[in-house]
């Protein structure tokens, strides 16, 4: 068997320490690399994750611009935006559509009804003439008589023995029957001035005015 041999014990070797310069740069070197660290984050806060999430931007002074702040899970930032107000567009003013102005009608009597052309002045003395004078004394307007004209001319002409063979209408008013014109005078058959007295009357009665009569008259065929 080999003999043993025993190695005398070694002593270990002493860490260096870094002399007291040396520790010192260390220690500034650290402290900067912190700093630049935090400065990147407070000055970019999107620059990582590690931003504080109480971090805001300051306006300009004087500045009230609205301001609203939005809040992920690690981050925070305070976005400015400027105040708007929505309003609906005006609503176009609509073109008023023009109205046609009424036509012109000729001037019709106080009375109301037809309208008839003026009639000529009657001769003095004819059954014509006696009309007008009734018409004037019951307060009628001329244009009354102008109806009347148109009237008895359309329905006998203004004769006072006009006959109508298919009714039996009689006289210048074509009263139907002609005996009923006897309540104005017994000389009712042969004198115009029963005859009118009685027409006006039954035209008063039924339509108020001859104008009334005459519009009937042009609507109805008859009066």
């Amino acid at each position: 068997m080999a003999p043993i041999r025993v190695l005398d014990p070694v002593t270990p070797r002493q860490a260096r320490i870094a002399s007291r310069p040396g520790r010192l740069a260390l220690q500034l070197l650290g402290v900067a690399a912190v700093g630049a660290s935090v400065l990147v984050n407070v000055v970019d806060p999107y620059s990582g994750v590690a931003a504080s999430e109480y971090f805001t931007v300051a306006l300009e002074p004087g500045s009230n611009l609205p301001s609203q702040s939005v809040t992920s899970s690690s981050q925070a930032a305070s976005i400015v935006r400027d105040g708007f107000t929505v309003t609906e567009p005006p609503k176009p003013t609509p073109t008023p559509t023009p109205t046609a102005a009424p036509a012109e009608t000729p001037s019709k009597s106080g009375g109301g009804g037809g309208y008839a052309p003026p009639a000529a002045a009657p001769d003095p003395g004819s059954a014509q003439a006696i009309a007008a004078q009734m018409v004037a004394d019951r307060g009628w307007p001329s244009t009354e008589y102008d109806c009347l004209y148109s009237l008895w001319a359309k329905e006998s002409g203004w004769r006072y023995n006009a006959y109508n063979a298919g009714s039996g209408a009689y006289g210048i008013p074509q009263s139907l029957p002609g005996s009923k014109m006897a309540s104005a005078g017994a000389d009712w058959e042969t004198n115009p001035a029963t005859q009118i007295t009685w027409g006006l009357g039954y035209i008063t009665g039924r339509y108020e005015t001859p104008c009334g009569a005459w519009g009937h008259s042009q609507s109805a065929g008859w009066y």
